[in-house]
């Protein structure tokens, strides 16, 4: 999974019990998380994009497994959130791609 660059100005208002614990469509919700579905391929669990206006957008990819897409949304929030959380389960792993200087 990809986090392209951090929610611009998120303070730590969600805790970690709340991001693992809480229902995620009520999650997304709370934060204004659009999601997308795309065909992707079989590595790729998810990915998400903070726009300038702070809003959040994440990729969920076609087909895979309701249980991998809760991992990985809770995982992106958490990281765009700046909220600490367990470290994910092998293979998961959250990779951040600074946003392009333009």
């Amino acid at each position: 999974m990809t986090l392209a660059q951090a929610c611009p100005g998120a303070q730590q208002q969600t805790s970690p019990e709340r991001i693992l614990n809480a229902p995620l469509d009520v999650l997304l919700a709370e934060h204004g998380v659009e999601v997308v579905e795309v065909e992707a391929e079989s590595g790729f669990t998810g990915g998400t994009f903070a726009r300038s206006d702070g809003s959040l957008l994440f990729v969920r990819p076609a087909g895979r497994p309701a249980a991998e897409w809760e991992i990985t949304a809770r995982a992106l929030l958490g990281r765009a959130l700046r909220v600490a959380l367990p470290p994910l389960p092998a293979p998961f792993e959250v990779t951040e791609v600074p946003a392009p200087r333009g």
